[in-house]
């Protein structure tokens, strides 16, 4: 009687009765496809967690420069790839600071917007009370015999300031808002709008954006800018942290090529994340008091000067002014100039 070879409807390669799972591929040699079977597989692709995750978890938060040296040294299966950590701990940080982001984002536009309802606050210092006043004030004068020249000065200087207000109110502004909000109710054309904001035809294209950005901006009361920079940051953090690696690269010039430096860096980075993705967490939660916030944001420059020594095997007194220059550079100079072309972009794309 002539056996029939089963093979893995997968790769077929071929299996033996006893085969439960495909040995070169691993998967089911008799798996029937069921809706249970559909949703289970996909439950578990997307949310199951690799036990190489707490592996890392721990020595990441608690051995400063360990994962990047066991990396380099090609222990590589153990423990989570820095690349993938990278990604699973910004994407739960950024998730997290949606929550904030979002009130931050409503606090910003009521400050707008009573920002604007006040908008004629200074030019009504009221000019109504300073007449009434003035009337008061010569009464007293007559009262005291003073005389009617001395009154008529007093006056002058009085309507001298009122009109050094007036004067003052529309330099501050720079536009003509009550025609602004009168062409913005009855829905008068964009260029009726540039113009009562300033602009003028002849000027460059960029600034007829940067006006058209301005006009939004006004009639939104500001709304979804913020929102805005803070869903470009994560970009912006995949360039930044490169840029990081050059910098230890550097400093670093005999430690190995850049790609080394790369992984200390996505190791790093995906410690601060975590760090701060506590933080949000717990204030989630319940909030934190201000000294306990602090010293846990604090505490990555510690944590750095630790993994820096261990990873480039370098004296404190080294590392600690390497440190002091990449900390120099990157946040007083890198990191603002990156968040205010960032902070640009925003305005003229939202």
């Amino acid at each position: 009687m002539k056996s029939t070879q089963l093979y893995c409807k997968n790769c077929d390669h071929p299996l033996e009765e006893e085969h439960k799972y495909c040995p070169a591929c691993g998967q089911k040699a008799n798996e029937k496809l069921t809706v249970a079977v559909l949703f289970s597989n996909t439950i578990r692709n997307y949310f199951s967690v690799d036990a190489r995750f707490f592996a890392s978890f721990f020595p990441l938060l608690f051995k400063p420069g360990y994962l990047p040296r066991k990396f380099i040294e090609g222990k590589r299966l153990k423990y989570l790839h820095p690349a993938q950590f990278y990604l699973f701990v910004s994407v739960v940080f950024f998730f997290l600071l949606s929550f904030e982001a979002r009130h931050q984002q409503e606090v910003f536009e009521e400050s707008i917007n009573e920002s604007f309802e006040s908008k004629n606050e200074t030019d009504s210092i009221d000019f109504k009370a300073i007449d009434s006043l003035q009337v008061e004030f010569n009464k007293k004068l007559e009262e005291k015999g003073i005389t009617t020249a001395n009154n008529q000065i007093t006056q002058l200087n009085i309507d001298s300031l009122s009109k050094k207000n007036r004067r003052k109110s529309k330099i501050n502004y720079g536009l003509n808002q009550d025609l602004l909000d009168s062409l913005i109710a009855i829905n008068a054309t964009k260029s009726e709008k540039l113009k009562a904001l300033g602009y003028k035809e002849d000027q460059p294209r960029w600034k007829k954006r940067f006006y058209i950005q301005l006009l939004k901006f006004y009639e939104k009361r500001g709304g979804g800018i913020l929102q805005a920079f803070f869903d470009s940051i994560p970009l912006a953090m995949f360039i930044l942290l490169p840029i990081y690696a050059l910098l230890l690269n550097l400093l670093f010039l005999k430690r190995g090529h850049f790609a080394i430096h790369l992984v200390f860096s996505f190791y790093f980075f995906s410690f601060l994340f975590t760090i701060f993705s506590l933080i949000l967490l717990a204030n989630l939660l319940y909030p934190l008091p201000n000294w306990l916030d602090w010293t846990i944001i604090l505490s990555p420059a510690i944590y750095l000067i630790i993994a820096l020594m261990r990873f480039y095997e370098q004296g404190f007194i080294k590392i600690f002014l390497k440190t002091m220059i990449l900390s120099f550079l990157y946040l007083l100079f890198i990191m603002p100039t990156s968040f205010a072309i960032l902070a640009l972009v925003s305005f003229f794309i939202y």
